[in-house]
């Protein structure tokens, strides 16, 4: 059986170079003597890989920390963590096997959702990561690549635009250079994260990025443009510009692991401008006389898919939020599980 990866090289600048600030130094002021601050760069399951101003080392969990993630500022000694900083972000996902929060990494200032224009560009897997990004408090961007593969990138923006008004879009060919400086200087001077589907060019665009090879890239298949995992861990990188860079492996799916009001806060144009505007306190935007919200798409005001994705998206919420209850949470499920059809009912007129 392979062993782990080896530990990353030491690291250029030292702490400053791996995104240390005034922040960091403030809450660090008082840090016990002995002890020197540290981030964390890979996580391997029952130890983490950190870099200091001096070096880069492995350092074990202990039961008495709470769940560490690529990106977290720690205060350790020679041989042990000691203490965990606060974070400014922290991006999850909702665990796909145990249903708890799968932490993806921390502290960050900007998540790129890499979507590949080699496969249909998917509105809802947008719309989740937006929200996720949102919750996890940091800013979210679209980063569509391999834009030399296709003769119609309009219409993949045109996807990204009506999925998530207002959200950055930035286009970008690892071939031909196209978008790589817009996205350099998007990314300088802040901590980033790329995540989404396997094979959509996520290590390929770090590569880039650095101007040599970091993160180990494939092939897909050519019947379906579907990726292997190339990347198998998180892994914090240092780029050119004093970007921090977080590789992640593709994610099949971002099950949503937020509360209803980040939901609404996303769908804003839905859920306070319209639902405010209906009839009755308690409309459920489906069948009401007097409701704002239907109106709007039939007048064609509101995109009914967005409409639809709100309406799922803001079950599944409900539905994480009361998964203490047992008896709610099954409630919740069914709801999310009639807005799940209602939404393809609205979509394909059926």
């Amino acid at each position: 059986m392979p062993g782990p990866p080896p530990d990353p090289a030491p690291l250029p600048d030292a702490l400053g170079a791996l995104g240390w600030g005034p922040r960091w130094a403030a809450l660090a002021a008082d840090r016990p003597e002995g002890t020197e601050p540290a981030r964390v760069v890979r996580h391997d399951g029952v130890a983490v890989v950190v870099a200091g101003a001096d070096d880069v080392g492995t350092r074990p969990l202990r039961p008495a920390l709470p769940p560490l993630a690529v990106g977290d500022w720690l205060l350790v000694d020679d041989a042990a963590i000691v203490s965990l900083l606060e974070r400014t972000s922290l991006l999850q996902r909702r665990d796909p096997t145990r249903g708890g929060a799968q932490l993806i990494a921390a502290n960050l200032d900007r998540v790129g959702i890499v979507c590949g224009l080699d496969r249909p560009v998917k509105a809802g897997r947008i719309q989740r990561f937006v929200v996720q990004v949102f919750d996890a408090g940091a800013i979210p961007m679209v980063v569509l690549t391999k834009a030399d593969v296709t003769d119609d990138v309009s219409a993949a923006i045109e996807i990204v635009e009506r999925a998530a008004p207002a959200v950055d879009v930035i286009v970008t060919s690892t071939r031909t250079e196209h978008g790589l400086d817009e996205l350099r200087a998007i990314v300088a001077d802040r901590t980033v994260a790329f995540v989404g589907e396997s094979g959509a060019g996520k290590s390929t665009l770090v590569n880039a990025l650095a101007g040599h090879e970091l993160a180990a890239t494939s092939a897909v298949r050519k019947g379906d443009s579907k990726g292997r995992h190339t990347t198998t861990s998180r892994e914090l990188h240092v780029l050119p510009g004093h970007c921090v860079l977080v590789d992640t492996p593709g994610l099949r799916e971002i099950g949503l692991f937020t509360d209803v009001e980040t939901v609404d806060d996303v769908f804003d144009d839905v859920a306070r401008d319209l639902d405010e505007a209906c009839r009755f306190r308690d409309c459920t935007h489906t069948t009401e006389p007097g409701c704002a919200v239907l109106a709007a798409i039939e007048r064609g005001d509101l995109d009914g898919d967005r409409y639809a994705a709100w309406q799922v998206l803001r079950a599944e919420a409900e539905a994480a939020e009361l998964r203490g209850d047992p008896v709610a949470r099954h409630q919740a499920e069914k709801r999310f599980g009639r807005m799940a059809r209602e939404a393809q009912r609205l979509k394909f007129g059926r």
